[in-house]
């Protein structure tokens, strides 16, 4: 993406303004506690509420009206305009050094924010091909949450000089909060020359619609979704708790003891933490159901923020909002993975939208209430003992409350997205600790099996051909093979599949279209492949279950539960010990036809878009059970991948050397 001229020097912009974004949010909460330090806690925590909400408000209120003024502009020039303009706003806060006019000069400054913003979401498909666009949203994300710590490790760092300069020169007085302000206004002029010198930017922004409208449009795609209507009430709880715990950081840290330095350290560790969470978390519980492991990370996340609420220690706080910010990590990178493989193409922006809306409200309403909640509740000290006493004061309260919103939005979300609802949760997770997969015993005396390998994958991506190959192989080896497909294996299944796939059936509902599926997956498992893995053999199927979660899940839009709970009773639970998915783009493997053969070809092109992703949720969500390959390449390529795979499974020796005999054949059970 770099290599990409253009789009690099918009993204070093891109990354110097949040930097300088980072840096004005704890400067000015730090400004606002140092223009009230002498006016009580209560006044305190109003104005660093007043903070908040003078950066929210406006692009709840205004932003309709901001993009359509900017709409009318040239993009480079409303960014370079807009830069200028936020610079000379922050340089005027500590020149002024007014509390009011503080306030008044974060309204301007996300005021402007609102030009700047719509014609850089504008600019970035301008600059960079289709095709890696979505990686060029990735690095907008890593700007936006990356530079959040280093914009925390300045502040620090800037704090401390200011404290060492004040001690060394008597006459020097300024706050750490205003140097960092005006650090925070270079970063937006650096901004302002790096655009100003971008000469590929399309001459006109784009308006995007009200905050109230994103919100109805995205709330009518995500109710009728369960794993996304999952995804964003864990993510909008998680911003709600999130929201609690800005609202009162800086009264929190003030009352454990804690400066400026302090502050910015613990605002540094949340993202250090969310870092940590993003890169190891995934990697330490891969062998966890992506799906669970989202709301359990909400529910850790407000488990380790009730220990914040309570222990009063200043080190241990720190040490904590690591682990905190590691689980929001965790939990962030999944819904925004699993939003992006779930949600097709039309949707997608859209649904991104609402979720970013909803954020700002939900992030306006806590953030206000918060400092407001804790100067109502005050400062209380309890005594536990003679020489033994307890404060928990007002930044306590809210951030318990704020934990137990994070648990109970967790547990909702798990209810939602769960996708492993018959396996017990906590020996789940012990078993992903220990870098396994549960698998419930099967009852009565185990017998040894075969291995079970199913190919999945969209029209024309030439899983078939990958299937058949894979058999003759196999049998080249000396294995005892059972080539078999989905629909038609059986002579019911052949009626079947008659029905399923001619195209004069094209009335039949989507659900008795399912529950054919699934009668014929019962007779197939029944008839053919339970009976040679009791042999022994290694059973090779042209599709399995995961097809029907792809296409009548996704692609006529039932719950997937229900989907899958199913065909789960039709197999008795019989899972493959590996399902390959031949992943190709939709319009490249419908080309590869002269004219659809069957009724589910002929379906719109919107419908195999939802088949493909929900095919590669499937395996983002299991990956030590899927195997995706690249369908566009030939087929001997990619036969020569599935054989690498496949012989990690294999038993060694094959069933006709002597050793065979005495039962190296790997067992494989049923998972329920």
């Amino acid at each position: 993406m770099l290599a990409n001229a253009p789009f690099r020097k918009l993204w070093t912009a891109m990354s110097v303004c949040s930097l300088g974004d980072w840096l004005n949010l704890i400067a000015l909460t730090a400004l606002a506690s140092h223009f009230t330090r002498d006016s009580g806690f209560q006044v305190q925590s109003l104005a660093i509420g007043g903070v908040f909400l003078a950066k929210m408000l406006p692009a709840v209120l205004l932003g309709p009206i901001a993009g359509a003024v900017a709409d009318r502009f040239d993009r480079r020039l409303t960014m370079v305009v807009a830069d200028v303009a936020r610079f000379a706003v922050v340089l005027s806060i500590p020149l002024v050094g007014s509390y009011r006019w503080m306030l008044v000069a974060t309204v301007l400054l996300e005021c402007v924010n609102l030009f700047w913003v719509p014609a850089k979401d504008a600019t970035v498909p301008n600059l960079v091909p289709k095709d890696q666009l979505e990686e060029a949203n990735r690095f907008n994300l890593l700007v936006t949450y990356g530079t959040a710590p280093l914009a925390a490790a300045l502040f620090s760092v800037l704090s401390l000089v200011a404290e060492m300069l004040g001690g060394a020169v008597p006459s020097f007085a300024a706050e750490p909060a205003s140097l960092a302000l005006y650090v925070n206004a270079l970063a937006y002029w650096v901004s302002a020359i790096l655009i100003f010198t971008l000469k590929d930017i399309p001459r006109r922004a784009i308006s995007a619609p009200s905050v109230l409208r994103q919100i109805a449009d995205g709330w009518r795609y995500v109710g009728r979704t369960p794993l996304v209507r999952g995804l964003v009430i864990g993510m909008a709880g998680a911003f709600a708790a999130g929201g609690a715990v800005i609202g009162v950081a800086r009264l929190y840290v003030a009352a454990l003891g804690g400066g400026d330095p302090a502050y910015g350290a613990v605002f540094a560790a949340v993202f250090a933490g969310m870092a940590l969470g993003m890169f190891f978390g995934l990697r330490l519980l891969r062998e966890l159901s992506r799906r669970r492991l989202f709301g359990l990370a909400i529910v850790a996340a407000g488990l380790v923020l009730t220990a914040i609420a309570l222990i009063t220690n200043m080190v241990v706080v720190t040490v904590l909002t690591v682990a905190l910010g590691a689980c929001a990590g965790i939990a962030w990178i999944i819904g925004y993975t699993l939003i992006g493989l779930e949600v097709e193409d039309g949707l997608r922006g859209r649904t991104f939208a609402f979720l970013q809306s909803l954020a700002r409200v939900v992030l306006l309403v806590v953030v206000a209430v918060a400092p407001a909640l804790a100067a109502l509740f005050g400062q209380h000290t309890y005594r536990l003992a003679p020489t033994v006493s307890y404060t928990f004061g007002g930044p306590n309260l809210v951030l318990v409350i704020g934990a137990l919103l994070a648990i109970t939005v967790g547990v909702v979300a798990l209810r939602h997205m769960d996708d492993r609802r018959n396996v017990p949760l906590l020996a789940d997770l012990a078993a992903a600790l220990r870098g396994a997969r549960y698998v419930p015993d099967e009852p009565g005396p185990e017998r040894r099996r075969g291995v079970f390998i199913a190919f999945e994958g969209g029209e024309g991506s030439g899983k078939t051909t990958q299937a058949r190959m894979l058999a003759i192989w196999l049998r080249d080896q000396g294995y005892d093979v059972e080539q078999t497909r989905e629909p038609g294996a059986t002579k019911v299944g052949m009626r079947l599949r008659a029905i399923l796939l001619d195209a004069a059936h094209q009335g039949l509902s989507a659900r008795a279209e399912t529950m054919l599926y699934a009668a014929d997956r019962a007779e197939h498992v029944e008839k053919v492949i339970r009976p040679a893995l009791e042999r022994g053999a290694i059973v090779v199927s042209d599709r399995y279950v995961d097809s029907s979660l792809a296409y009548q899940g996704a692609g006529r839009a039932l719950d997937q539960q229900d989907v899958a709970r199913i065909n789960e009773w039709a197999t008795g639970g019989l899972v493959p010990d590996l399902t390959i998915v031949v992943d190709v783009p939709p319009e490249v493997g419908l080309a590869r036809f002269a004219s659809p053969a069957d009724r589910i070809e002929a379906e719109p092109l919107e419908f195999h878009e939802r088949v493909r992703r929900e095919f590669r949720a499937l395996a983002a969500a299991d990956p030590d059970r899927y195997l995706v390959v690249d369908g566009t390449q030939t087929p001997e390529e990619i036969a020569a991948i599935v054989q690498d795979r496949v012989r990690e499974i294999l038993p060694d020796p094959v069933p006709g050397d002597a050793e065979a005999a005495t039962g190296t054949m790997p067992a494989i059970r049923d998972r329920r």
